[in-house]
């Protein structure tokens, strides 16, 4: 699979951080059901390793299911055997440099012209600039400029509003928690959540 690929067909990239790992799989399927089909599940949630084991045996080998905020080796080796089709970190992390020895797709978190660099000489499949929402659009326009070969995903405070924004600015993809999520992180209406996900789809010309 060409994941770069997906990723700027799929445009959205759910984050789920949940209060459970049976919460992170409701949303899941919600969010499946919705269309999103590129959803990452991060390590914040308990159990994460097992709701991302649970969610790739679950639904079919075109969903992408990430795992997010992979910190360790140690972490790295779990979501690799749980079967996740990528792993996320929010910087060059120790996980970050496990991930590529395994093969595993990275897309790996840096905010600064010298951090996406390194995170692409590391072997990131794509660099995560995060925070997105401190700097905005521009910043990640002006950061493609000099590296216009550069993959790069926005993530971080991004809503239904900006979202096309980043992707105008050079982003291949966005990233979504909260503003995408909201109560259903926690347990709230997934109906809500279906509501929030064709917003953001259509939003994006999904």
């Amino acid at each position: 699979m060409d994941l770069l690929a997906e990723l700027r067909t799929r445009k959205l990239l759910a984050i789920i951080r949940a209060d459970s790992a049976a919460t992170a799989l409701a949303c899941v399927d919600t969010l499946v059901e919705a269309g999103v089909t590129a959803l990452e599940i991060s390590l914040t949630t308990p159990d994460a390793v097992a709701a991302i084991a649970q969610a790739r045996a679950t639904h079919n080998p075109t969903i992408l299911i990430g795992a997010g905020t992979v910190l360790t080796p140690a972490q790295a080796d779990q979501v690799a055997a749980a079967g996740a089709t990528f792993a996320v970190t929010p910087a060059i992390t120790q996980g970050a440099h496990r991930a590529v020895h395994l093969g595993l797709p990275l897309l790996c978190g840096a905010l600064t012209p010298t951090e996406v660099v390194a995170a692409l000489d590391l072997g990131a499949t794509a660099v995560k600039i995060f925070p997105a929402k401190t700097h905005g659009p521009a910043y990640l326009r002006e950061l493609a400029a000099p590296l216009p070969q550069a993959p790069l995903i926005a993530v971080g405070g991004i809503d239904a509003t900006t979202a096309p924004l980043y992707l105008e600015a050079g982003a291949l993809a966005v990233g979504v928690g909260s503003p995408l999520l909201g109560p259903a992180a926690i347990g709230g209406p997934l109906p809500d959540l279906t509501t929030r996900a064709t917003t953001f789809r259509q939003t994006l010309g999904l």
